[in-house]
């Protein structure tokens, strides 16, 4: 009798298939979302060129860590939502506003669920940064920006987020800011053989938008 065979880790999550780390992080008047360029299959490596960070408006950057099928239908059905919201509207979305409608397509598919844990950064109108991230099915976690002013996800979120506890501090300027997400990013991704090959940064800033790409190991 033949034995059963089990393809790929038998005790990988869904969610870690493709691997991936996204964190956001909130600065003085400004705010920076990070991402790694891995795209896999479990251990794996397909491409090094994978983008899990998407414009929304000007203002308004999110990330999607997870299982890549659902992070291009995700963001796919944000795409349709916001142009409906700016075609009723006539203005873009206020950062909050997008938090909730994300929490709100996540839940009502929480019996089938799409398998991405998304990250949100964005200034408001005030210039105050917003950050959001939560689990596949839409439970918020909204940081306090006083003590901890940043949100992590993807399958290096332990280590990101003991880098980013110890090097976090608040009213950081955007070049502190940009100086600081990369290197809790490439700190967490040496760590992580799911993630990696290097990683893109945009620092949001109320006047323009600030977009580098990071050299990391490439192994």
């Amino acid at each position: 009798r033949g034995s059963r065979r089990t393809l790929g880790h038998p005790g990988m999550s869904i969610t870690s298939y493709n691997g991936g780390a996204v964190v956001a992080m909130a600065g003085k008047n400004c705010v920076a979302v990070a991402c790694d360029k891995r795209y896999g299959m479990q251990y794996q490596t397909v491409a090094t060129d994978k983008n899990k960070v998407f414009k929304m408006h000007d203002r308004l950057y999110i990330g999607l860590a997870g299982l890549a099928s659902d992070q291009a239908t995700f963001h796919e059905k944000l795409k349709f939502r916001l142009a409906m919201y700016n075609l009723r509207e006539e203005r873009d979305i206020k950062p909050a506003s997008f938090g909730k409608l994300v929490s709100t397509l996540l839940y009502e598919k929480r019996f089938g669920p799409y398998f991405i844990e998304p990250v949100i950064a964005g200034l408001d109108k005030d210039n105050n940064p917003y950050l959001f991230a939560s689990d596949f099915i839409g439970a918020p976690l909204l940081p306090d920006m006083e003590t901890n002013g940043f949100v992590t996800a993807g399958t290096c979120t332990d280590q990101l987020y003991g880098m980013c506890e110890s090097m976090w501090r608040p009213d950081m300027e955007p070049e502190e800011l940009f100086e600081t997400i990369s290197q809790c990013l490439l700190g967490a991704l040496e760590r992580d053989c799911l993630s990696g090959w290097g990683a893109t940064v945009h620092v949001i800033c109320p006047d323009k938008v600030i977009t580098r790409t990071l050299r990391g190991r490439m192994d």
